[in-house]
């Protein structure tokens, strides 16, 4: 997500880890950065995070990593390896040389990855996810996959992205619009995250085109990262916020009538769980969504809310729905402490056997 777990103080690893320093638990983490950062112990209220960079030629800051990695799990009664498969695959040795249980995090499809399709690494990784003593993934699509794909038929869990409900709740539509120089009393649809070709932003872009003329008033609002060749058509009722401050994302919502996530019906798309489905939820503002994986999963009661992958005109469709009828009713989504009761439990049951 363009974030630093330490620098930024941002994401699920830092989250769930922090939440369980919060209900009482000694928590210690361990990084490696592949950019020069500060290194050495730092605090995070609750938490202790060890950050090594892996230095230019990489290999004696991989080293130095596995050993600590080491020295941490001898004093660990559980582990939790995340990251990607290269962090699941230390987590998992350190845990069978020092005899202790580990949780393999797979937030994401690391088997599709470049550094998971490398010969080796690859036998490793399927390695990692059956020797692991429990498995806990983004959604449950992908912990269906994992049984399926990699034989795991136990100790197989979902836990989904959560939000911060200090930062992403309901805010007035006006005062958010003001802070961000939207314009006013017009209906405004729009999206944040990355603006990528695989996640058929340009989709989106494409449906607001089709419905302009009949809509004069309609206006399309996008924020976030995007593909270098990523074609924004120039037009006045097009605005472009660029990257937003993670702190400015809860305004970005509640300044829309209609929040949209794209994404293609590809293996990504099956098995992700987008955060900002959580946060749009948060901040209880329509959603769209296109009908793939988790997201046609979770709103399967609300088929008017999905629209059909590499489909203008049925995005287009379901945008004018949304705006004739902007219902929500949203469960309450989960915080990051929720996610971190979860992953207690989990870890309480394998520090028992």
């Amino acid at each position: 997500m363009n974030k630093d777990l330490i620098d930024d103080r941002f994401g699920r690893f830092r989250e769930i880890p922090l939440s369980l320093g919060q209900m009482g638990h000694e928590v210690t983490g361990l990084c490696l950065s592949y950019a020069r950062r500060k290194t050495g112990w730092i605090k995070d209220d609750r938490v202790s995070w060890k950050s090594i960079n892996a230095s230019s030629l990489k290999l004696p800051g991989v080293l130095l990593y596995m050993l600590e990695a080491l020295k941490l799990s001898r004093r660990s009664d559980v582990i939790w390896a995340c990251s990607d498969s290269f962090y699941g695959v230390i987590g998992c040795l350190a845990g069978r040389l020092c005899k202790k249980p580990v949780v393999f995090d797979i937030y994401d499809n690391f088997g599709e990855f470049y550094i998971g399709r490398l010969p080796f690494l690859k036998q490793l990784y399927h390695w990692a996810i059956r020797h692991s003593d429990a498995i806990t993934c983004l959604s449950k699509s992908f912990a269906r996959f994992v049984q399926g794909e990699y034989g795991r038929s136990e100790m197989v869990y979902p836990i989904e992205f959560a939000v911060r409900n200090d930062l992403f709740k309901s805010l007035d539509k006006q005062d958010c619009r003001n802070l961000l120089k939207l314009p006013r009393h017009v209906p405004i649809i729009g999206t944040a995250g990355g603006l990528y070709k695989i996640r058929e932003a340009n989709l989106l872009i494409e449906a607001f085109m089709e419905l302009k003329h009949k809509y004069p008033d309609l206006q399309l609002a996008l924020a976030g990262p995007r593909d270098p060749d990523f074609f924004i058509p120039n037009e006045p009722r097009i605005h472009d916020l660029g990257i937003l401050r993670f702190e400015k994302v809860p305004y970005f919502w509640n300044s829309l009538d209609v929040a949209v996530i794209c994404y293609a019906d590809d293996n990504f798309g099956e098995y992700c769980f987008p955060q900002k489905t959580r946060e749009i939820m948060a901040c209880d503002i329509p959603l769209i969504a296109a009908r793939v994986g988790s997201l046609k999963e979770l709103l399967k009661d609300h088929p008017d809310w999905l629209y059909t992958p590499s489909n203008s005109k049925s995005l287009s469709e379901a945008i004018e729905k949304r705006l004739s009828d902007p219902s929500t009713g949203y469960q309450r989504p989960p915080t990051w402490f929720d996610l971190a009761r979860t992953l207690e439990d989990i870890m309480k049951q394998l520090h028992k056997n």
